[in-house]
């Protein structure tokens, strides 16, 4: 007797490519509605592609949305720290790789992340009564859908599949492995890293350094070299009038140097700040060996630089005068790296 092999009757590499494809389709919903839209407000998405997304994840993963943003909200307000749900750095990169699903349940089922981390979220008809309402409903038309289509064997295997991309990718790898391996663009206050060319699988989630450095930003690449799927989605979807991006990575603009810090100086400073930082690492490296006074100089300089914009109870005007001091000093330092750099940061408009 033969099993029922469904009413597509693929061979085996067909059911693999229909597997990739709809675990694909999840990657795209979760990094373009979930992340960049709903949790970040990166974008705007048209009612038809944004219920599409919601109805997508409903039948693939169960999650619901206030509950997906209220978690990654909070992971962004204490990353690295106590109160982060899913940090490698302080629960280890072996519970977060692959446990990354129970601390993300045992967090969304905590009501005060919900309530303080998950507004502005769908509060529709359909996500009272339906999407919120019956989770394991929108499962089983996916697990059934699965079997018609493809057979008992390779439909169940298919949505086993579909069932565990999320919680595999998203909840262990990109928030375990992007918090503990990878190469850093910028020198944010986590650990974050790039994990490199994952974008087929993740949809452009592997370059977690640079979300964290501009969570706002629709357009996770940041290097001539990196490539992010999702904003290439994103861009068809604004081709055809589905989604208006609102913010990318801002680009500093330059002036020529003004002969004293102002504060449009300090907010060009604060919005580019990790710019500013690595570009001074630049001019810091041009001092050769590391143990020299100079070498000592800038880098004390350095973390004075960065408290500027860490300084959350200063007034702007004690800001500015702290800029203007730190320029004065590093003009009169005689050390060459230094001083040119104060007349770069001058220069930012």
């Amino acid at each position: 007797m033969t099993l029922f092999s469904g009413v597509l009757d693929l061979p085996w590499w067909g059911n693999v490519i229909a597997a990739l494809a709809l675990t694909h389709v999840t990657i795209a919903a979760v990094t373009i509605f979930l992340h960049r839209n709903q949790t970040h407000r990166a974008l705007d998405l048209h009612p038809a592609a944004s219920h599409f997304f919601r109805l997508w994840l409903w039948l693939t993963t169960g999650m619901r949305t206030r509950e997906w943003v209220a978690v990654h909200r909070k992971h962004h307000a204490f990353c690295e720290r106590e109160g982060d749900p899913h940090s490698p750095k302080l629960l280890g990169i072996n519970r977060v790789l692959w446990g990354g699903v129970l601390l993300y349940v045992k967090e969304s089922a905590n009501p005060e992340t919900v309530r303080r981390y998950g507004h502005l979220t769908p509060d529709d008809w359909l996500e009272r009564n339906l999407y919120s309402k019956y989770v394991m409903f929108g499962l089983t038309l996916t697990g059934v859908s699965d079997v018609l289509l493809f057979g008992i064997a390779p439909g169940v295997l298919i949505f086993l599949t579909q069932i565990a991309w999320i919680p595999f990718w998203a909840a262990g790898v990109i928030n375990g492995v992007g918090h503990h391996w990878g190469y850093r663009n910028w020198s944010t206050d986590d650990v974050s890293t790039n994990m490199g060319p994952l974008g087929v699988l993740i949809g452009g989630e592997e370059l977690h350094n640079n979300h964290h450095a501009f969570p706002t930003s629709a357009k996770f690449s940041t290097k001539w070299y990196e490539f992010d799927l999702g904003w290439l989605y994103i861009r068809a979807l604004a081709a055809a009038g589905l989604a208006s991006v609102k913010h990318v990575v801002p680009e500093p603009r330059f002036v020529a140097p003004k002969s004293v810090a102002d504060q449009q100086t300090l907010e060009a400073l604060i919005r580019h700040r990790y710019r500013v930082i690595d570009e001074y690492a630049r001019f810091l490296g041009r001092l050769g060996g590391r143990e020299t006074a100079a070498w000592q100089t800038m880098q004390s300089m350095k973390q004075e630089l960065i408290a500027l914009w860490e300084r959350s109870l200063a007034s702007r005007e004690q800001l500015v005068a702290r800029l203007q001091d730190w320029c004065r000093r590093a003009d009169a330092s005689g050390i060459a790296p230094l001083a040119e750099f104060s007349v770069r940061l001058r220069s930012y408009a």
